[in-house]
């Protein structure tokens, strides 16, 4: 990939529409656009951030190809910081594809996925959080996802990690003076000082960290599981938090054999909802496979619901699952509240639940809009932002910086067992290469061709 050659594509989603975007970005921009457009009125230069009216005609034979308007963006006060030019068209796929072919005929070559995006990030036009938030708001499945994008492309994250990367910074210069000057008798260092230094920061790492469970939650949504024994009302549930009769209900045991999964909206949040066979034992080998590729699909999940039935007592297999209900985010529904109550509340309790189990019935809707709460709450939707506004949904920036808490965690520990502060200034070091990966400072080669792979082209 050549930085400094011109590339277009076209910039809006395949199909027909009513309009359609080529984009041109680097130092041939204009002249490309000078070759291509005639406007309806004589032009003796293109004014920067102004829309023109005209034609695209064919240099070969002249002919005029689209109505257009054009608008040159020039550098830096563009997306890319370099010159761009963007050709609006109208969108039918022969009329883009002509467009762009001629763009690349006068010099232009196509745009790598996202090369875009990398451009503008290589140019400092935004740092790489900001690039990744590009493609969130584009994939966005929901209003919080798309609210949280916003957010980060806004520099809320960034400007955290910033200010966690300048701390560490200047802890280093400190930690550097002191082992440049020992041997002169000059900069002390002062452990007390250095001590607050690496809490302060490490106590904001924890503070950004504590969001990554809801920040996840609004950029992909909730995964639950619905669990429990044959007939107690499982794809009945699923069904009645649907609104639609997607589940075979019947009173046969083991009617459900493969998962069926479906997507509701439970506060704006997409929920992956995924109804399971019953878990008993067994009485085939299919349905072994398929009570073994349930407790393969929990250990993914971001929450399970559990589903007893209140006009039976508990069986073994329900006393089985709520020992399991310990190792993970669990909602314990109670099901057929429109009969009579027989399970006993006493054993419930004695399983310790997180959550008080919620009585409902799939049958009547009794209990549904608190159980989605109850859901909501489970996976930590519900968790606020720093107050900065600061979320982390992005694994990738998880890891980055737990691996700067690890290195700041190891330096502090060192710095209590009195190590030299060489080893120490390793530590931080590292830390703050970690940080600066969120960002992009320190961010490899490899990490910005996986990152930016994952684009549109005309993005």
């Amino acid at each position: 990939m050549n930085i400094h050659d011109t590339i277009s594509a076209v910039a809006t989603p395949p199909g027909r529409g009513g309009v359609g975007i080529v984009r041109i970005s680097g130092p041939g921009a204009e002249a490309i656009a000078r070759r291509l457009f005639r406007a309806d009125r004589p032009l003796t230069s293109l004014a920067s951030h102004r829309l023109y009216h005209g034609h695209v005609h064919s240099p070969e034979t002249g002919e005029p190809i689209d109505e257009v308007l054009l608008v040159l963006m020039k550098a830096p006060r563009s997306y890319t910081g370099e010159d761009v030019v963007e050709i609006h068209g109208h969108g039918g796929p022969v009329i883009l594809r002509t467009l762009l072919a001629e763009i690349l005929g006068a010099g232009a070559r196509p745009a790598e996925p996202g090369e875009f995006t990398r451009r503008a990030f290589l140019n400092g036009r935004m740092d790489l959080a900001q690039a990744e938030a590009v493609a969130d708001l584009i994939d966005a499945r929901s209003a919080p996802a798309a609210t949280l994008a916003l957010g980060h492309l806004e520099g809320r994250l960034s400007r955290s990690v910033e200010a966690l990367y300048a701390r560490t910074t200047d802890m280093l210069v400190l930690l550097e003076a002191a082992i440049d000057f020992s041997e002169e008798g000059g900069t002390a260092l002062d452990a007390g000082d250095l001590a607050a230094r690496i809490g302060e920061i490490l106590a904001g790492l924890r503070t950004l960290l504590g969001t990554y469970d809801a920040g996840r939650i609004r950029r992909e949504g909730l995964r639950v599981v619905i669990v429990g024994r044959p007939n107690v009302g499982k794809s009945s549930l699923l069904n009645r938090l649907l609104g639609e009769e997607r589940a075979i209900v019947t009173p046969i045991p083991g009617t459900t054999r493969d998962f069926i999964e479906e997507t509701l909206l439970i506060e704006g949040i997409p929920v992956r909802l995924t109804d399971t066979a019953g878990i008993r034992t067994p009485g085939d080998a299919i349905e072994r496979a398929g009570i073994a590729m349930v407790r393969q699909r929990l250990s993914h999940a971001d929450a399970v619901l559990l589903l007893l039935d209140g006009s039976a007592p508990l069986t073994p297999e329900d006393e089985a699952l709520l020992g399991e209900a310990r190792e993970r985010p669990t909602v314990i529904a109670v099901n057929k509240a429109d009969l009579p109550h027989v399970l006993a509340g006493d054993r419930l309790r004695a399983f310790r639940p997180v959550h008080p189990p919620l009585w409902i019935s799939a049958k009547t809707g009794e209990g549904i809009d608190a159980l989605k709460a109850l859901l909501y709450a489970a996976c930590g939707g519900g968790e606020p932002a720093t107050r900065d506004g600061a979320l982390v949904g992005n694994l990738r920036h998880k890891l980055a910086l737990e691996a700067a808490q690890a290195h700041l965690e190891r330096g502090g520990e060192g710095l209590e067992r009195g190590v030299s502060p060489e080893f120490i200034a390793l530590d931080v070091r590292d830390a703050l290469h970690s940080l600066g990966e969120v960002t992009g400072e320190t961010a490899s080669p490899e990490i910005l061709d996986k990152i930016f792979a994952g684009f549109c082209v005309g993005k």
